[in-house]
């Protein structure tokens, strides 16, 4: 039997890091979403003021496995 997956868009922050900003997005998603198998870090940027990075973003899909009906 295969099964088919889902996938959706999320950006997340962190002011720690890159990877901080990724593992808050995870989180967040398993909190609302069953069966996450992955995601794809599609896009990074960082928030600047007085030339010092002052927090991390991410944009990136969450994959997700449907339920069998």
């Amino acid at each position: 039997m295969g099964s088919v997956a889902r996938i959706t868009n999320l950006s997340a922050r962190s002011e720690k890091s890159f990877d901080d900003a990724v593992a808050v997005g995870i989180t967040r998603a398993n909190e609302t979403l069953r069966n996450v198998t992955g995601a794809w870090v599609k896009d990074q940027k960082v928030e600047v003021r007085d030339g010092k990075i002052t927090a991390y973003q991410v944009a990136m899909e969450v994959t997700f496995v449907l339920d069998d009906q």
